[in-house]
């Protein structure tokens, strides 16, 4: 059985391709189509907007994906977290979702913005966010260009950063955090269960430690397999896992 995984189109997408690439899993895409492949012949890949993935994981027309938290947030969608990845466009890090005001204005809080109109993209969260302090706004979705929308067309945005720089570039200033957000792998429900089957290791070194209760085990695989195995070994409560390239083998 074929697991179809969704990888990230747009921001993401270069990013992802980097780590499954680092973990011996190359992805090859084409400008031309929204399918990709890998050495592996078990895995299938399709490039879907992060903003959809959850959608199509947990209608299962996908197994698993990468996707952010802030869109399974704002999806309102039930998929299994499989694991989280701290890493970003620009950075190994986390992304903030930030409510921004002109620099000019005199808003200093988010009952500041009361009866004021907020351009987004991640309007659930948003309207969940002024909801919660019992602030009535006008929540507008931004299909883009959300920064330069303060004054003449919002009075405020919610919109994602890593540095601030853009937000600083169109005299922006921070107001405060509404959400901290990173990539995450998610996996439908019914498909999970599949995503745990992975190649058992061959003919290892056994050698026994001071600890009479713990072994150490070597082995030899190829670069490719490590991204099926390590996850595997995890699950079975090893420890100390070590990953190193060879540079020679002599036979």
């Amino acid at each position: 059985m074929k697991i179809r995984l969704g990888i990230p189109k747009g921001s993401l997408q270069e990013a992802t391709l980097q780590l499954f690439a680092q973990a011996g899993l190359p992805i090859h895409t084409s400008s031309r189509s929204y399918f990709a492949s890998t050495g592996d012949p078990e895995i299938e890949c399709m490039l879907i907007r992060a903003q959809e993935m959850a959608r199509y994981v947990e209608h299962g027309a996908l197994d698993a994906g990468l996707t952010g938290l802030d869109w399974v947030i704002e999806s309102g969608l039930e998929v299994v977290t499989v694991s989280d990845l701290i890493y970003a466009k620009q950075s190994r890090g986390k992304v903030h979702w930030v409510l921004a005001v002109p620099e000019s204005s005199s808003y200093e809080r988010a009952e500041d913005l009361a009866g004021k109109i907020i351009a987004t993209e991640l309007v659930s969260v948003t309207k969940n966010y002024f909801a919660s302090r019992g602030v009535s706004v006008r929540v507008e979705f931004s299909w883009g260009a959300t920064e330069v929308k303060p004054p003449m067309l919002a009075d405020a945005i919610v919109e994602v950063t890593e540095t601030g720089s853009s937000l600083r570039a169109n005299h922006l200033r921070i107001m405060d955090t509404v959400l901290e957000s990173n990539t995450q792998i998610i996996a439908n429900k019914s498909a999970w269960g599949v995503l745990g089957v992975l190649p058992a290791l061959k003919r290892p070194t056994i050698s026994t430690l001071s600890d009479p209760e713990w072994l150490a085990v070597n082995t030899v695989i190829e670069e490719s397999l490590a991204w099926e195995v390590i996850p595997r070994l995890k699950e079975a409560n090893a420890q100390g896992i070590v990953e190193y390239p060879l540079n020679k083998v002599v036979m």
